[in-house]
């Protein structure tokens, strides 16, 4: 029988999805292809939005609809033809964060090869306190069923007894604390936090948890239970301050008076100081709600467990000399030595056990030490991971699998990694397309670019500017070409420094923060000074202690000495600098839901809607500015609510969601899309783009609206439209977003802080930011960085390097200065790096 040939190509036929502009592009089977354009260009459309949704979805549609009902799918893409397309798997740049149960070792699933392994291999103790020494006979009774199953007899004393099987080792199930449930701390009321201010009257306020929602008439409860209410808290008598903070909750008649002058006479419930937040706990069901009532709790280490999580009742087994507490300290990289430990003090007869469970946890960990994660305990809590960690943990646990013939999508899979642990994510990618798979990268990272076998620019602009194919082939060929956007930073002919370069003796003319960091994670006795007026970056290994200087130390001390409240203790010798506002700005997304936009998170919307309300038929009609809102029932669509969307529940397939039919997508309903201004209704001025609002000089006379606008066109998001959703934007996006309301006031005395501001952007979009940054800096800021981009170090006035590598091996500042100067420091792992990418400018 003849066979076909193998396809050695993706073809992707007519791709429209969001900005693609009908494109035709063929991506090489069982190769590395990178994907690069500008931000907002229209990459991830055609990676997440055709190629993983469509070899997802063709997978999920081979399933029964049983199964496919209980999957969450993937929809049809926009697209003519996808042909001959693999099964795909993707990686996205935000990983869902861990919930506090979670930690290194239950979300790579070693520990649950940990649990085994002490089940199996560990030393039991009987209830008389003689230890056992393992044995195949003691392993083997762990696999019986029933009653029978780990029931041992004390050789020494006769006891029976059973041994801890892998469950009972789990602190999220058999082996949990007894006292915190598996949590590791335990959390009750601060009392320091009840009473805001003792020289208030409980008319006043002084109360601080009497001001949650729904609890701040309480205080004329207490007024009816003979509590002086007009008074300072502190001349309250020890009678009267009982009944605030611990009074008997009961119901009582009592006068609530109304903002309109009416009075309710109610029978109401008295919940005292303490009561009054543990009982919102309890009903409150909203993020931002908890997130308050939780400022009112304090979080120490449980007593029982010191923290561990696991019962103290089960600290008895050993393996190899400790226990699974001590086990859960080990690190990534000391497993390997303590599995050889494990091999060498166990019998022959359990050899071949001890070989297949110790070489089981190693495959797990094999993968995460090429991608850099040997700093990582097994007992850190997940959720303190940052998302390059959380990244290349899901990209370990899939090429363990040794899958074949996969399609491998990865969005900025470089998030949050140091320029060596690139060099390390690289060798993975060769790895996993030498398993048979073929492997799609969505980044900005150059080092990453320049390794692939194929690389498809998307561009040539963004938003309605890009979407269209404009170079593509091997990278030493596509950098030659002219219309190539990526092809200048790859040879380096493009422009390095794009703002001015501060010399050495004047780095510190302004000024200077200082701490010290005592003892908190790796740090011990580090000292920082960091020049006020100055771009300062914070580089290093993964898990350095980069976050743990700033973000945990500087930051919370910063704010503590502002307030005049204690800061953190292992926090020393501040010297604030005359810092007195902190503005930290993440990569987090902007709003919750599709609701927010770019108008709505700005103060455009607000300008619209007066603006509208001000027209000739909106005055006739009556309409003031909340019918200008789709998040009103005055305003929003009566058939999608203000969304432009309806989400179709279809058995057995994929929700699909469609264009309302009614608004046509503009949100808003028809009687208030009637009123124009300049001829467009709300919905048409939604429509336009931020650069596209400028060319047509929409805005020249309405100066509030058009500051915004031109802020946001100088800061590179010219491309974003007016009305375009803020969940959906990059990191980068997002905290450039953040950033409209700042650059146009002193801010003498503030102190920026970007935590990994070049998420999600393009080489050109960093010299972008770049310059966003000087015009802070004129205006009196002071700003940090916490970065391993190398266009950011390079453009920085001071850069405090920490390592030398990650975990224990790191917590140090091993090089401090300018980036000129630290180029040339032999100790420091990123100076290496950086020099060669200032030497490649430099050619």
């Amino acid at each position: 029988m003849k066979y076909q040939k193998e396809p050695k190509w993706i073809e992707v036929i007519g791709g429209r999805v969001n900005n693609l502009k009908n494109i035709n592009v063929k991506i090489p089977l069982h190769r590395f292809v990178a994907i690069s354009g500008l931000s907002g260009s229209g990459k991830s459309s055609l990676a997440m939005g055709i190629l993983y949704a469509e070899g997802a979805r063709r997978y999920l549609d081979s399933l029964a609809t049983y199964t496919r009902r209980r999957i969450s799918q993937v929809g049809r893409a926009e697209v003519d033809e996808v042909k001959h397309i693999p099964s795909a798997l993707a990686l996205r740049q935000r990983p869902t964060v861990p919930g506090v149960r979670s930690t290194v070792g239950t979300v790579t699933e070693i520990f649950n090869v940990m649990r085994l392994l002490f089940s199996r291999l560990g030393s039991v103790v009987c209830p008389n306190g003689h230890r056992l020494a393992p044995t195949i006979k003691i392993a083997q009774s762990m696999d019986l069923v029933g009653e029978a199953m780990g029931r041992l007899t004390c050789p020494v004393c006769g006891q029976q007894f059973y041994a801890f099987s892998a469950e009972d080792f789990a602190f999220n199930s058999d082996g949990a604390c007894k006292k915190c449930q598996g949590l590791g701390v335990v959390e009750q009321i601060d009392d320091n936090k009840i009473i805001a201010d003792e020289n208030l009257s409980l008319e006043q306020g002084a109360v601080a948890t009497w001001q949650i929602p729904g609890r701040n008439w309480m205080w004329r409860i207490a007024r009816e239970l003979g509590v002086r209410t007009d008074i300072p808290y502190r001349e309250l008598t020890t009678k009267e301050k009982e009944i605030v903070l611990h009074g008997k909750e009961e119901k009582i008649p009592v006068d609530i008076p109304t903002a309109t002058g009416r009075v309710y006479h109610l029978n109401a419930l008295y919940e005292n100081a303490y009561n009054a937040v543990a009982n919102s706990r309890k009903t409150t069901k909203s993020e931002r709600g908890l997130s308050r009532i939780n400022t009112f709790y304090k979080f120490s280490t449980c007593p029982r467990c010191q923290g561990a999580r696991i019962d103290p009742s089960r600290w008895c087994q050993e393996v190899a000399g400790k226990n699974i507490v001590a086990a859960g300290h080990l690190s990534l990289g000391e497993l390997e030595p303590y599995m050889q430990k494990i091999r060498e003090s166990l019998p022959d007869e359990m050899q071949d056990l001890a070989a297949n469970l110790t070489g089981e946890l190693l495959h797990q960990v094999k993968p995460l030490l090429k991608l850099g994660l040997d700093y990582l305990t097994l007992d850190r809590q997940a959720s303190t991971l940052s998302t390059g960690e959380l990244q290349r943990i899901q990209l370990g646990r899939t090429l363990r699998t040794e899958t074949t013939g996969v399609l491998y999508v990865l969005d900025e899979p470089s998030v949050g990694l140091h320029p060596d642990n690139v060099a390390g994510l690289i060798d993975i990618f060769h790895e996993l397309v030498n398993q048979g798979n073929s492997l799609v990268v969505v980044d900005h990272e150059t080092a990453i670019i320049a390794a692939a076998d194929w690389l498809v620019e998307i561009g040539p602009g963004s938003g309605s500017s890009g979407g269209e194919i404009i170079a593509q082939g091997p990278p030493a060929e596509v950098e030659k070409s002219a219309a190539s956007n990526i092809g200048p930073y790859l040879t380096g002919q493009a422009q390095l420094h794009v703002r001015p370069q501060v010399d050495k003796k004047t780095v510190f003319a302004n000024g200077k923060i200082a701490f010290t960091v005592s003892d908190h994670f790796n740090l011990h006795d580090v000292h920082t000074q960091i020049p006020l007026g100055r771009l300062t970056a914070v580089t290093g290994f993964s898990g350095a202690g980069k976050t743990s200087l700033i973000l945990d130390a500087l930051l919370p001390a910063l704010k503590a000495a502002n307030t005049k409240k204690a800061g953190p203790d292992w926090v020393q010798d501040l010297t604030a600098g005359g810092i007195k506002n902190v503005i930290s700005v993440d990569a987090t997304p902007v709003g919750k839901n599709q609701r927010s936009t770019v108008t709505t998170y700005t103060d455009i919307m607000t300008q619209l809607r007066k603006l509208f309300a001000r027209q000739p038929l909106a005055k006739k009609l009556k309409y003031t500015s909340t019918y200008f809102s789709y998040n009103n029932k005055e305003g929003a669509c009566p058939a999608c609510g203000g969304t432009g969307t309806i989400s179709l529940d279809i058995q057995y397939l994929p929700d699909m969601v469609e264009t309302c039919s009614v608004c046509g997508g503009h949100r808003f309903n028809q009687k208030v899309l009637r009123v124009k201004w300049q001829g467009l209704s709300i919905a048409d001025v939604l429509a336009y783009s931020i650069d596209g609002a400028l060319n047509d000089k929409l805005f020249n006379h309405e100066p509030a609206i058009l500051k915004t606008i031109q802020t946001l066109h100088d800061m590179g998001l010219g491309y974003l439209h007016l009305g375009e959703a803020t969940p959906a934007l990059s990191g980068g996006e997002a905290q450039r977003l953040k950033l409209t309301s700042h650059l146009h006031r002193s801010q003498t005395g503030s102190l920026f802080v970007f935590d990994e501001p070049t998420v999600g952007l393009h080489p050109h979009d960093v010299r972008t930011l770049l310059k966003v940054l000087e015009k802070l800096l004129r205006q009196g800021a002071t700003i940090i960085t916490i970065t391993h981009d190398l266009d950011i170090m390079a453009n920085s006035d001071y850069m405090i390097d920490m390592g030398p590598r990650g975990g224990q091996n790191g917590g140090r500042i091993v090089a401090a200065g300018r980036p000129v100067d630290i180029c040339q420091n032999s100790a420091s792992l990123t100076a290496k790096y950086l020099r060669k990418h200032m030497n490649l400018y430099q050619k």
